[in-house]
C-alpha cells in the first residue's frame, strides 16, 4: 500500500460526462449511455473492475421538487404534483430491466448535485438506482430534515417515476454523503433532533465529511462527540472515505476545507464495528467531483480546496469503493471490499494513507 506513487502505475479508464434529462408531469425524456467495459478475468486474491464502469448502461433524469404552493393559478392537477419529492432530484439509473438496490447521495456545501453525475454515473452503471437530492438552503437543521421528508417520500413515489422495467428495492438503501453532506447523513442515521424515517439504512457512507470550521466551532447540530466508538447506529455498517489533502490549506486567506479535529479521521474514530475507513493520500476535498464543473460555484471548487493533479483517479476509487462496500453490505458479496483491503494500492491505482476496518 505505502512506498507506490500515482505515476509509477498507468491508470486508464473512460470520461462519459452525461447529459442531463428533465422530468416533466408529461413525459421522461431520457438519455442512455452505452458504457458496456471489458470484463477482465480475475483471481480470487483480486477486486474485480468496480474501479471502471459497470455493465450497465445508465439513463439520468431531473426530477422537479413538488410545488409547496396551492395557489388558484396553479395549472398541475393534485395528483402530479404529489407524485414528485420534495426537493429537486438528479436520479442516475440502470436503462437494463431489474430490480436494483437504492443510494441517496447528498452534495457538499454551496455544490450542486450536478457536479456529482460522473461519479453517479460509475455507481448506477453497477446496478443500483442514485438519487441526488438538490439541498436549497444554508441551514444543517434544514437539510438534516429535507433528506427525511425525501426518505420518506421514496416508497410513495419514487416507483412512479422509474420506467416500468426499472423497480427499486427499497428495502436495500443506503446513505451517502460529501462534505457537509457526510454530516447530515450521519446526523439523520444518528437521528439528530429526533428526526427519523420510515425506511431504514443498511449502510452509511461519508465522503470526507465534515462537521464544521473547528473543533468548538462544529455547526449545529454537532455531529461529534469526541469519545471514541460513541456513534450508535443501531448495527449499520459505515464506510468513511477521507482525503490527504483536505486538511491542508490551500492559500492563506482560506480555511483547509476538512479541518483536522472536525474531518474523516474524527467521524471514523466515533464509528462502531462494522465500520471501514480509507484515506487518499494526494488528493483533496472536491477531487471526487466531475472534471467540468459550471458556474461561479463550480469554478469556486478548483481555487478554494487544495486538489491533487487529476479528479478522474479519485473520483474512480470513490465510486469503486462504494460500489464495493454497498455490495458487501446490502446484496452481501464482500469478496470485492476484502480484496481492496488487501490489495490496497494494487487494487485502487492510487496511494492509500491509511486502510483501516472494525469487524
Amino acid at each position: 500500500m505505502n512506498g507506490h506513487t500515482a505515476s509509477s502505475r498507468e491508470h486508464l479508464g473512460m470520461n462519459i460526462h452525461p447529459t442531463m434529462a428533465r422530468l416533466t408531469s408529461e413525459a421522461i425524456n431520457a438519455t442512455c449511455f452505452d458504457i458496456y467495459a471489458p470484463i477482465p478475468v480475475m483471481s480470487t486474491s483480486s477486486c474485480s473492475n468496480v474501479f471502471e464502469l459497470g455493465k450497465y448502461r445508465v439513463e439520468f433524469q431531473t426530477v422537479e421538487a413538488a410545488e409547496t404552493s396551492s395557489g388558484c393559478c396553479s395549472t398541475k392537477s393534485s395528483s402530479t404534483v404529489s407524485l414528485r419529492p420534495p426537493k429537486q432530484l438528479l436520479i442516475g439509473l440502470p436503462c437494463e430491466a431489474g430490480e436494483f438496490p437504492v443510494l441517496l447521495l447528498l452534495h457538499g456545501f454551496l455544490l450542486s448535485n450536478s457536479f456529482y453525475s460522473q461519479l453517479i454515473q460509475h455507481i448506477a452503471s453497477h446496478g443500483f438506482i442514485v438519487i441526488a437530492p438538490q439541498a436549497t438552503g444554508s441551514d444543517t437543521s434544514d437539510e438534516i430534515k429535507s433528506t427525511a421528508a425525501i426518505t420518506n417520500w421514496l416508497s410513495e413515489g419514487l416507483q412512479s417515476l422509474l420506467p416500468p422495467h426499472v423497480h427499486a428495492n427499497l428495502n436495500k438503501l443506503a446513505l451517502a454523503g460529501h462534505s457537509r453532506g457526510g454530516k447530515v447523513s450521519f446526523a439523520l442515521a444518528l437521528g439528530k433532533e429526533g428526526i427519523t424515517t420510515s425506511l431504514k439504512f443498511s449502510a452509511l457512507i461519508g465522503i470526507d465529511p465534515v462537521d464544521g470550521m473547528d473543533k468548538g466551532k462544529q455547526t449545529p447540530p454537532p455531529v461529534l462527540t469526541y469519545v471514541p466508538h460513541s456513534f450508535d447506529l443501531d448495527g449499520m455498517a459505515v464506510m468513511v472515505i477521507g482525503t490527504g489533502l483536505a486538511e491542508v490549506k490551500r492559500n492563506p486567506l482560506f480555511p483547509a476545507c476538512a479541518p483536522k479535529g472536525v474531518n474523516h479521521e474524527d467521524f471514523f474514530n466515533e464509528c462502531r464495528k462494522l465500520a471501514c475507513y480509507f484515506v487518499a493520500k494526494d488528493y483533496g476535498h472536491v477531487d471526487m467531483l466531475d472534471d467540468e464543473t459550471e458556474g461561479v460555484r463550480g469554478k469556486a471548487t478548483y481555487c478554494l480546496c487544495k486538489n491533487g493533479k487529476s479528479r478522474e483517479p479519485m473520483r474512480k476509487f470513490v465510486g469503486g469503493v462504494v460500489v464495493a462496500f454497498i455490495k458487501a453490505y446490502l446484496g452481501g458479496d464482500s469478496n470485492e471490499l476484502m480484496a481492496i483491503r488487501e490489495a490496497g494500492y494494487d487494487a485502487a491505482q492510487i496511494e492509500l494513507r491509511s486502510v483501516e476496518f472494525l469487524l
